[in-house]
This record gives C-alpha cells, sequence and structure tokens, in this order.
C-alpha cells in the first residue's frame, strides 16, 4: 500500500464500520459459517466465502491497487451504510477483473493462483504497459526478506530442529518455559482503529492454549479471543457484533499466537517444518528461517542469527482471490519468571498496521475462564469522527 498510506490507514476503521449491515453473532454452537451474502448487499462475485475471508479479499484489493474504501465506493459512502451497496464503474471493472483472473488461471494454470490482481497492479491502480529505463539501469530494491525461498543448495543445518532449539534455549530453557503456565500483560495499543492515538491494551494468556486480547478503543473494545478450540473476534469495525471464526487462515493465526505465548510446545504446533534459506537480513540483522505449517496455512518464522530469538512471523492466508500476508515483528524482549519475552509486537497485514507494547506483564496467575469465552456482545457503538486525510 504505498500510495496513500496514511489515508488508508485513517480511512480503515470509519470505511469497515459504515459498510457493514448490522446482524447478529454467530453462537459459539453454530456450524455453518456466516458468508458474506449473509451480511453485505448487492455481492456478486464473491459470494459463498465466509465473513472475514470476505474482508480479507478487501484487503487484498487495497494492497494490489493502493486503494482505500472510497476509491471504489465513492465519498457519499461516508456516513451512510447503505450507499456501500451501490454499484459505481470502479467496483463493475473490480468484477470482470476478478472474472479475467479466474479464467486465466483455470484455463492455463489447471486452477492454480499464478495470476493474481498484485501480478499486474503492484499497488498501482493502472499497470505498466511501458518499460522503465530508470528501473532497468538503476540499482534494484532491496529483497524483500518475506519473499526468500528455499535455496537448492542449501547447507544440511543448522536444520529447522536446530533453529527452533536454540530458539528455546535463548527464551530461558524448555525446564523454566514448562514453568510459565499463565500470564496477565497490561499496556498500550496504537492502531488504525484507535485513530493512531494510544489506548489501553490488555492480554490473558495460558499454556493450555488459550489467549485474548482485548484493546480499548475510542468506539468501544475490540476483543480476539481463543478459549484453545473456537475463537470469536468483536469490535465495532467488524462486519457483526461477535463473530466467531471458521476454520481457515484467521483461525490458524489466532492459534499459532496462542502457541507462540508459550513456545515450548511449538515443534508439535507446527508441521512441516522446512530449512535451507538463503541468507536475509531484518533491519540489517541476519536472521535464519524456518517454513512450516500452522494448521492449513504457510507460515515463515525468521530468528536472528546471532541471539537466536524470533524476530518476525508471517503467515498466508488463502482468500478466493489470492494469498494474503500478515506479517508480526517482535521485540523488547524482557526476563519474567525466567524466560524471555517479547514486550513489543508490530502486526502489519493489507488493512493497516498496529503496535502493541506492554508495560506490565504478571506470570503465573490465576485468570478467570471467562476472559477465553465468547465476547458479549457490544451495544450501540458511539463512533469518533472521520478521520481522512487529504
Amino acid at each position: 500500500m504505498r500510495v496513500g498510506l496514511k489515508r488508508i490507514l485513517r480511512a480503515g476503521l470509519v470505511c469497515l464500520l459504515l459498510g457493514l449491515l448490522p446482524a447478529s453473532g454467530q453462537t459459539g454452537e453454530q456450524q455453518k459459517p456466516l458468508l458474506a451474502e449473509d451480511v453485505f448487499k448487492n455481492i456478486q462475485v464473491l459470494r459463498g466465502i465466509p465473513v472475514n475471508q470476505f474482508m480479507e479479499a478487501m484487503g487484498f484489493f487495497s494492497a494490489a491497487l493502493g486503494y482505500n474504501c472510497t476509491n471504489c465506493h465513492g465519498t457519499e459512502v461516508l456516513g451512510n451504510w447503505e450507499k456501500y451497496a451501490n454499484d459505481t464503474p470502479v467496483k463493475r471493472t473490480a468484477r470482470r477483473m476478478v472474472v479475467v483472473v479466474n479464467t486465466i488461471n483455470q484455463s492455463l494454470f489447471a486452477g492454480r493462483e499464478a495470476v493474481t490482481c498484485y501480478t499486474c497492479h503492484r499497488g498501482s491502480p493502472t499497470p505498466k504497459v511501458v518499460p522503465s529505463l530508470l528501473e532497468q539501469y538503476s540499482e534494484p530494491p532491496a529483497d524483500d526478506p518475506n519473499e526468500v525461498e528455499i535455496s537448492p543448495r542449501a547447507p544440511a543445518t543448522p536444520t529447522a530442529d536446530d533453529i527452533l532449539d536454540r530458539y528455546i534455549q535463548a527464551l530461558g530453557g524448555a525446564q523454566r518455559l514448562a514453568g510459565l503456565t499463565s500470564f496477565v500483560g497490561k499496556g498500550r495499543y496504537e492502531g488504525f482503529d484507535s485513530y493512531h492515538g494510544k489506548v489501553a491494551l490488555e492480554v490473558y494468556a495460558k499454556n493450555t492454549g488459550q489467549r485474548t486480547v482485548i484493546v480499548h478503543t475510542q468506539n468501544g473494545d475490540s476483543i480476539t479471543a481463543y478459549d484453545g478450540r473456537n475463537a470469536w473476534i468483536m469490535g465495532p469495525d467488524k462486519p457483526v457484533s461477535v463473530l466467531q471464526l471458521v476454520p481457515g487462515g484467521d483461525m490458524d493465526g489466532v492459534k499459532l499466537d496462542a502457541d507462540l505465548a508459550f513456545p515450548g510446545g511449538l515443534k508439535q504446533a507446527l508441521t512441516e517444518l522446512r530449512a535451507g534459506f538463503p541468507t536475509t537480513t531484518i533491519d540489517d540483522r541476519e536472521v535464519q528461517v524456518v517454513q512450516a505449517m500452522a494448521g492449513a496455512s504457510h507460515v515463515k518464522l525468521f530468528f536472528d542469527k546471532q541471539t537466536g530469538l524470533l524476530t518476525r512471523v508471517v503467515r498466508y492466508s488463502k482468500t478466493i482471490v489470492g494469498p494474503v500476508p500478515t506479517q508480526i515483528d517482535y521485540s523488547g524482549y524482557r526476563e519474567v519468571a525466567g524466560v524471555k519475552l517479547p514486550f513489543q509486537w508490530r502486526l502489519t497485514w493489507t488493512d493497516g498496521q498496529s503496535m502493541f507494547s506492554l508495560d506490565d506483564l504478571q506470570p503465573n496467575v490465576a485468570i478467570d475462564p471467562e476472559k477465553f469465552a465468547k465476547p458479549v456482545a457490544l451495544g450501540t457503538p458511539v463512533v469518533a469522527p472521520a478521520k481522512v486525510a487529504p
């Protein structure tokens, strides 16, 4: 999202808030996923997919074209929910292009997602058709470490197990990790849904695979809760009051976050572990990369070569329009109960970027089981004024 980044981030919450139809949340026992056409009006091409995947598809379009909500839907949507269902020339073009891309992949690549919107657009509304001499004869841009792939000539060591074992030792060792059974963290959050202002943050986690994050935004609480089996998201910027996640990228991500909170069992939580990546760097520091599967989602884990600590995790969610990356960068490690834990993490995805910072973390405390249960739906939120940069 190189084009209009500030505008995209500041507009994100308002666009989601005003573009969603009111609907009731799913119950914990509901098996049938809530589909896009159950919640949104005038869905023509992206039908039959879960609501959260529909929103990821919107983020994919945003990243591919450098757009925000108003670029496609028009400025009239700010303050008017119903306007989001109206057709616009850009929306009609987008529908045609989704059909074109699907036809190419079905006809030429046996249905594999070899071509997506991003293949041609690369963050620009208009794909380039003329070669750029400046690009051709300038220094190439720095490599994106997220795009590094396993080398066929990679050395046999270190293996994925070697890298993960070193990570466990860097945190304090398996015995100390086993002694950490729970923690409660308090701190600050800053992101598009807080209008980039700092608001209160709470994190609750248990080594039984449970984790809940609560952000107290100006418009109401934003909550992601995982009880070890079911996960829910709630907030003023969500498509329904309380949305239960279905199996897939978002659910895999919530579970992975819970596993990384107590990484002693990380080897058991991940499958298809692989190493053998060429040397790459993040913030001018060399990192070692492990590729794995977290549920049905591909993930890459980046470990600082010098310290052995986890620096970054990138996971890829499958959507109807292409894979969507979600990146978390970890920093600010401090020792708590003999274990090093990250006190800061930055979440980056196609709809924006958020910063989580803990000021205090209490280990091995009793946590009310209700903290991990399905959140109670919000009342009618009080929406703060829109902050869309010119």
